[in-house]
């Protein structure tokens, strides 16, 4: 038993992330538009057919652009919390709408889907632990610190997408307004570079195969000095760079000491399409 992974899209610019079975899958967000998304999907080897639901972190624009249009084409359910639904305004079909509560998992097929609290400026922000057969993966973006309930579900991960949003460096030189610099490093905006690898170095399990390094600002960080810091301390662990402009490769997460560690091609299931090499 494995689980597929893909980032369709990380950044300010759209969010929307893959984590599937071969038989059914999630997407955490949609943050990017239901045509982008289908497009990334099938470049990809991914079949919109084993999306079974969305589940949606928090209102803000990046994470939500895509959620009504793959909602309504796909009859997919929206996993979002009611305060997320009230100040995003998203228009959800409302036979469509399913709540979720923090700590509770949910079953979609064989995948169980965890959310928990974090801090971010948004009415009701969560990430996201999605698991099956013992392996798990997390989604953890748009973090303005490293919590407790961060760090716990952190060491539980085979996998992870982990927020590296900004250099600080490069934030405080650069032209923002103070006002938003802020907010970016106060507590409830984003985790840095070096926050993000605090975290790494500090709690990573020694199962982790695979840390994609997620939501990079486009104007206070840079990929290349994002991998820079975090190679020479990778170890057994696989560092990727997700990227603002196009999806990622599709990376095979096993249990405990089985890994893949370069993008796949590999049958879904009988009748699916392949994974594509990246």
């Amino acid at each position: 038993m494995s689980l597929f992974i893909c980032s369709l899209n990380s950044g300010s610019n759209g969010n929307c992330y893959y984590v599937g079975n071969g038989r059914e899958a999630v997407l955490i967000d949609a943050g990017i538009s239901c045509r982008e998304t289908e497009k990334r999907m099938k470049r990809s080897g991914l079949d919109m057919a084993t999306v079974k639901a969305i589940f949606v972190s928090h209102e803000h624009g990046d994470h939500i652009t895509g959620v009504p249009g793959l909602s309504k084409k796909f009859r997919l359910p929206v996993y979002i919390t009611p305060a997320t639904h009230a100040n995003g305004r998203i228009p959800i079909e409302e036979e469509l709408i399913r709540s979720f509560r923090p700590h509770e998992a949910i079953s979609i097929g064989a995948l169980s889907v965890t959310a928990f609290p974090k801090f971010h400026d948004a009415a009701d922000p969560h990430s996201f632990l999605v698991s099956a057969e013992k392996i798990n993966v997390g989604v953890f973006t748009d973090l303005g610190i490293s919590c407790d309930q961060l760090i716990r579900y952190f060491k539980q991960c085979h996998a992870a997408f982990l927020e590296a949003n900004y250099d600080t460096g490069m934030l405080e030189k650069g032209n923002y307004p103070y006002h938003l610099k802020k907010r970016i490093s106060g507590g409830q905006g984003h985790l840095s570079n070096e926050q993000a690898l605090q975290l790494f170095l500090t709690h990573k399990p020694a199962f982790l195969s695979h840390l994609l390094l997620a939501h990079l600002s486009k104007n206070n960080n840079h990929p290349q000095l994002v991998e820079e810091l975090f190679q020479p301390h990778a170890g057994h662990t696989q560092i990727i760079v997700a990227s603002r402009y196009q999806e990622t490769g599709v990376y095979e997460i096993f249990p405990n000491t089985q890994r893949s560690v370069t993008p796949v091609k590999k049958p879904l299931a009988k009748n699916q399409s392949q994974l594509s090499l990246f």
